[in-house]
């Protein structure tokens, strides 16, 4: 079986993307469900030592962003890819329908607060990215909930500030430390609907299924059009969008856990050094702590 590359799916901003020309479904890289199994779980096992090497380096940490359609896979994507990291050094965060108090905001501000700490992956479920799509194909949004001045609301330049304003925002992020991984799970509107079906015609399912997804799925041109102007306007040598197709949702976990294995595995990270005089004082400590079993 071919080798997965994560280059292969990345679009770092050189040249032009074009979603209609991006497949959504490619050859295995597994032969049988057995053989998804072993290399998934190699991959998680190697997921879960370089983000311990990460926690205890301490200097990095790293911010995984997954945008896509409903029904691509996100949630099943990130349960795999992350279930063999210790608890400890992952966390998660799915972005809703703004409160009250985050609209009373800037619409980045929900996103500050949720950032990773040093040493640890943080996991956007959706991100500060849906304020160039929901918002962008439902634009009265800006006026009628975000409550965005008109002044500034109705420029033509109001989206290439935004692309701006996040483009400046990850690279804010990479001079920190914090090294952003985005994954764009691109399903077809085929497989789409298939899933969305079995939504409703599988009972334990019924609970993903909204009837809004069926409103929004009737702008699906609109949500292409603006996932394609995202993907140009943000993309950047430090914070590429990985392209991943997602009609195979064995295949696009393979991908993703390659891309976040080849991210940590990229970083100058270590565990701290101990030197020999140190070494001698720690093995002091052995006898002090048998000294101490004795006294029980």
């Amino acid at each position: 079986m071919a080798k997965i590359n994560g280059n292969d799916f990345a679009y770092s901003g050189n040249g032009s993307f074009k979603i209609n020309e991006t497949k959504t479904r490619i050859d295995p890289y597994y032969e049988d469900k057995k053989e998804y199994k072993e290399i998934l779980k190699e991959l998680q096992d190697d997921i879960d030592a370089l983000q311990s090497m990460m926690y205890a380096h301490d200097r990095y940490g790293m911010l995984v962003v997954f945008q896509a359609m409903d029904a691509a896979g996100k949630d099943g994507t990130m349960k795999r890819v992350f279930s063999n990291v210790h608890p400890m050094g992952t966390g998660f965060y799915s972005f809703k329908r703004p409160s009250e108090k985050e609209l009373d905001h800037d619409y980045m501000w929900r996103c500050y607060k949720e950032l990773p700490e040093r040493g640890k992956i943080k996991v956007f479920n959706r991100s500060y990215y849906e304020e160039v799509l929901v918002v962008k194909v439902h634009s009265e949004i800006l006026t009628q909930y975000q409550k965005i001045p008109e002044e500034i609301s109705s420029k033509e330049d109001v989206w290439e500030k935004r692309y701006q304003d996040i483009k400046n925002f990850e690279e804010y992020l990479s001079n920190n430390g914090i090294v952003v991984v985005k994954f764009f799970l691109n399903v077809s509107k085929q497989e789409q609907g298939r899933r969305l079906i079995a939504r409703i015609e599988e009972q334990e399912k019924n609970w993903k299924f909204e009837e809004g997804d069926i409103k929004e799925r009737a702008y699906w041109n609109d949500y292409q059009h603006a996932y394609e102007d995202l993907i140009n306007k943000t993309s950047s040598k430090n914070a590429p969008w990985h392209i991943v197709p997602a009609d195979d949702k064995k295949n696009m976990r393979l991908i993703v856990a390659q891309v976040i294995k080849e991210k940590l595995k990229s970083l100058d990270i270590h565990y701290p050094e101990t030197t020999d005089e140190r070494q001698a004082e720690l093995l002091k400590f052995i006898g002090i702590i048998e000294e101490q079993d004795r006294g029980l």
